[in-house]
């Protein structure tokens, strides 16, 4: 039985009614689109490959432990998979409104926490796929593994065997074992502390503990920064805008002007704000607004693994800023510091310590802080690179990806951002009722990476434009 993480359980105690704690995506193909009986025997081949997609999160009583993965029983593979056909003409515009809508609805905390819908009717013959997990499951790199076996590199469509032998889930472990397990749990505690603090007074881990002790102390500074106007309560809807750039004019920015992708991506973002506080009636004069960025911990080898494996740095979008190459300096000196200054090992290393603590302190701890205002920070973003050579299903090739990341936490907006062969997407999420001027913030965001490329215009960009607002195709 493996258990979850202190961060995973973190994901399943701030689910509320109106807060689930899902993330998404949207993927866009080719036509003509598979029959949903292909789309079916597509993925129960990988099943094998991916034991958690079969799994559910089973609690220990009283909370003694932290929960374990367990088989699920009366798993069927079609209660996970779903076909929606768009009525015509089939928009894009539709697409993202019934996507929001599929990946936004509460999964059964019963069952394995996943669902995907093979979506078709999509103007020009076109087709997607719109797949959510929970975040307890999956974090974005884990997913984009999951999307590279499910595609494939070759349009020919290799042929996958279907299992030989039927799955039969393991048993489900007693109350009795539970608890019994849990308690081994609770003696072990000391000694994990102590192999913990032997590792770390190794000569060779002296300076990564120093990086970390650094990274906590700025991290608790950061935690005093209060902010206002963007969170607040959410409503039981949300929107979702998309934003599509040329990943090479995006380059060709950070080459003229140093820094890095991730640095441009956070500086368009700011100009996005920028432009919906201003359209707000909003002072910006020395504003900032504080973004908390994931920072993938995951080591090579464990690609392949689900769950989360990833640390955060809180940085501060210069919306005060009105000229779009001083947001980007901006932001670039500030990520280096972050990135130098252990930040996100500190928060790594608060994450660790919650190893130590019991379970049942653990969800009392992360419950009550999910039931209290939360003004540290005022939205997520998070940039997870894609493959950038074509992917196919079933022969079909894929021309775009849209990631969707969850509201929670009092934040009202969050924004995701993928790259694909090529292509960067934005995925800007907002609850629906508290944010009804979505379309100002990607607007926004689109407006600002067309300012940026303009001041470096790559040589070998094809006449397609340059970057193209992909909401209201």
């Amino acid at each position: 039985m493996q258990r979850l993480s202190p961060l995973d359980v973190s994901f399943l105690q701030l689910e509320r009614d109106v807060q689930q704690l899902n993330v998404g995506s949207a993927l866009i193909f080719e036509g003509p689109a598979p029959t949903f009986d292909e789309f079916c025997t597509a993925v129960e081949v990988l099943l094998p490959q991916f034991p958690r997609y079969r799994q559910r999160v089973r609690r220990v009583p009283l909370d003694l432990a932290l929960p374990r993965w367990v088989d699920d029983p009366t798993f069927r593979l079609r209660a996970h998979l779903g076909h929606r056909r768009l009525r015509p003409p089939g928009t894009d515009d539709a697409l993202r409104t019934l996507a929001v809508r599929l990946i936004s609805r509460p999964l059964d905390l019963d069952r394995p926490l996943w669902r995907s819908w093979l979506v078709t009717g999509l103007r020009g013959g076109r087709f997607a796929l719109v797949n959510t997990n929970h975040h307890a499951m999956i974090d974005g790199i884990s997913g984009s593994d999951i999307i590279s076996v499910l595609l494939t590199t070759d349009p020919r469509s290799p042929r996958r065997e279907q299992p030989t032998d039927p799955w039969a889930p393991a048993p489900e472990p007693s109350t009795a074992e539970l608890v019994t397990d849990a308690v081994v749990d609770l003696a072990s505690s000391p000694v994990r502390a102590v192999q913990g603090l032997a590792r770390a007074l190794r000569v060779e881990a002296i300076a990564e503990s120093v990086a970390e002790v650094v990274g906590m102390v700025r991290f608790g500074e950061q935690l005093a920064h209060v902010e206002l106007g963007l969170n607040g309560p959410l409503g039981p809807r949300r929107d979702w805008r998309w934003v599509r750039a040329d990943l090479e004019a995006v380059k060709a920015v950070k080459r003229r002007f140093g820094g890095t992708v991730n640095d441009v991506v956070l500086a368009a973002i700011a100009g996005g704000f920028r432009a919906l506080l201003l359209s707000r009636g909003q002072s910006v004069d020395g504003r900032t607004v504080r973004t908390l960025v994931p920072v993938s911990t995951r080591h090579p080898d464990e690609h392949g693994t689900l769950g989360n494996r990833v640390s955060a740095v809180f940085a501060d979008l210069p919306v005060g800023q009105a000229d779009p190459l001083e947001r980007l300096r901006a932001v670039s000196a500030q990520l280096h510091t972050l990135k130098t200054g252990g930040a996100a090992l500190g928060v790594d290393a608060l994450l660790d310590a919650a190893d130590l603590v019991p379970g049942s302190l653990y969800a009392l701890g992360v419950k009550a802080w999910a039931h209290s205002p939360q003004r540290i920070f005022s939205t997520v973003t998070t940039n997870v690179p894609g493959p950038q050579v074509p992917l196919y299903l079933l022969g079909r090739r894929m021309t775009d990806m849209y990631p969707y990341i969850p509201l929670g936490a009092d934040l009202r907006i969050t924004i995701g951002i993928a790259s694909y062969a090529g292509g960067l997407a934005w995925g800007v999420t907002g609850d629906h009722d508290s944010v009804p001027d979505l379309r100002v913030l990607s607007d926004g965001i689109d407006q600002s990476i067309a300012e940026l490329i303009s001041l470096a215009p790559p040589s070998n960009l094809s006449n397609r434009s340059e970057v193209r607002h992909a909401g209201t195709r």
